[in-house]
């Protein structure tokens, strides 16, 4: 009966080499762990923060070994960008500020959300045209990003100064329709 015993608690432990310990490509346990690890990683990827840090919780409560400081960092990061969508703003320009956060991010379509939910509540807010302009730009389609321009130039002057210095238009340089929109009095 105790060789019995011992040969059940030994068959609990993670098999041995040589050299310590089996890698986790050996070790059906670890792989699956690792398996679990790289799904959740794939959730965050593709936006899914709700699904990716319950995935996490989970490897981190079943004993993930190494990974668990990895794991907590993604169970923080999910959190962190759970609360970023729930964001509340109190004004137009604190959505503003957070599309073009987004925008910056490369987070394009987030960011489009965020410019049309202000001209739903707001249609003469020049800034959300703008953004769209930007934001346009950096996706190359340059007839929407002319149009939207166009838009905010005609709602606030102003904003033609300021595309004359602004970076995120400068794959737009060399569009002679660009070139007109910003320097009319060139024509």
């Amino acid at each position: 009966m105790a060789q019995t015993v011992k040969t059940a608690t030994a068959s609990k432990r993670s098999p041995r080499t040589l050299s310590g310990v089996v890698s986790p490509a050996d070790d059906p346990s670890q792989a699956q762990i690792l398996a679990d690890y790289e799904a959740a990683v794939r959730l965050m990827q593709e936006g899914k923060f709700e699904k990716a840090r319950t995935a996490f919780e989970t490897l981190l409560s079943a004993g993930a070994g190494n990974l668990s400081d990895r794991i907590r960092m993604y169970i923080s990061a999910s959190t962190a960008q759970l609360s970023r969508e729930k964001a509340s703003f109190t004004s137009h320009e604190e959505r503003y500020d957070y599309a073009v956060s987004l925008l910056n991010d490369g987070h394009y379509e987030d960011a489009r959300e965020q410019f049309r939910e202000i001209l739903s509540q707001s249609p003469d807010a020049d800034y959300a045209f703008y953004g769209l302009a930007v934001l346009s730009s950096m996706t190359g389609d340059s007839q929407t990003c002319l149009e939207h321009l166009t838009e905010a130039i005609r709602r606030n002057p102003r904003n033609r100064i300021q595309a004359r210095s602004d970076s995120d238009f400068q794959d737009m340089a060399d569009d002679p329709r660009f070139t007109e929109l910003l320097y009319p009095e060139v024509v």
